[in-house]
């Protein structure tokens, strides 16, 4: 058996503990590779940074799933399996965060293409509801066309949850959603997130305790308690990973269902990783670079 056949049984073989069903949604013809098994494989890419589904099926050509299906049926039954993969990465998560009082938001840029292009692009715009558009990430001082991830993380570096906007959407708009997914908690965050009007708003209807370090000019400035300031970089090391092994800013999706499935994938990655580290392996749970087999 080949490290790559071993790895994407592993992967398997932990997923099916999470689900009781190998098939997530009807089919007329029932498919030679489950839902499940899909999503392995899906796994297994991001996992080994094969970001090209043509180099993919290089990769696994030989190995007896590299049977079961086409690369077209791949491409179009991964967009099909968005909100599963997303099921499924909230199971990981529910064990690692279940009794979790601190958390940090963060955003960052997600170029679809170079601004130069912008005017003539097609890319995502078949949805009037999800254009992409022009933005500017201060902490890197760039210009981009595209769009902004928003994203919570555990103060272990467990991703809570994660929305996508056009880049010209402020950072303060995201915290109007977490009323949804959080309560009872300290959220962290950076001077972006700075709002008397939303802090009093989170914790009087949800409970939630919102942690920005405040402008110097401000009447009543103190400095941000140290160990904040520690847990808030949790989730930039995060964002590098991603940009690092995950190969999150490059991007080769032409829709917009097409470039959810793709940011969708890398996280739930991530979490797979950690998941395996923590409760198969009983390894440090961040280190992401290893051998699965």
């Amino acid at each position: 058996m080949s490290n790559l056949e071993a790895n994407y049984e592993l992967i398997l073989t932990e997923l099916r503990k999470l689900t009781k069903t190998e098939n997530f949604y009807f089919k007329p013809i029932k498919p030679k590779l489950s839902d499940i098994e899909l999503i392995s494989l899906i796994v297994l890419a991001e996992f080994k940074s094969i970001d090209s589904e043509h180099q993919l099926f290089r990769e696994i050509k030989g190995l007896d799933i590299s049977s079961k299906i086409e690369r077209t049926v791949y491409n179009r039954r991964k967009r099909q399996l968005f909100f599963h993969i997303e099921e499924i990465r909230m199971k990981m998560v529910e064990k690692f965060n279940e009794f979790e009082n601190y958390f940090v938001v963060d955003s960052m840029p997600l170029e679809v293409c170079k601004i130069a292009r912008s005017s003539r692009s097609k890319i995502c715009k078949e949805e009037d509801y999800a254009l992409p558009n022009k933005g500017f990430c201060a902490s890197q001082n760039l210009h981009y066309y595209g769009y902004k991830l928003h994203a919570v993380c555990s103060i272990e570096g467990v991703f809570q949850s994660f929305d996508l906007t056009p880049a010209s959407v402020h950072d303060i708009h995201y915290l109007k959603d977490i009323k949804s997914q959080l309560s009872d908690c300290v959220l962290l965050g950076d001077r972006g997130y700075l709002s008397q009007t939303i802090q009093l708003d989170l914790f009087n209807e949800v409970n939630i305790e919102l942690e920005t370090p405040k402008r110097v000019n401000q009447k009543d400035y103190k400095p941000q308690f140290y160990q904040f300031k520690k847990f808030r970089k949790r989730i930039e090391t995060l964002f590098s990973q991603l940009c690092d092994q995950f190969m999150i800013r490059r991007n080769y999706a032409k829709s917009f269902k097409g470039f959810k499935t793709r940011i969708l994938s890398k996280i739930t990655t991530l979490t797979t990783i950690q998941y395996l580290n923590k409760f198969v392996f009983g390894r440090n749970l961040n280190n992401l670079k290893i051998n699965l087999t």
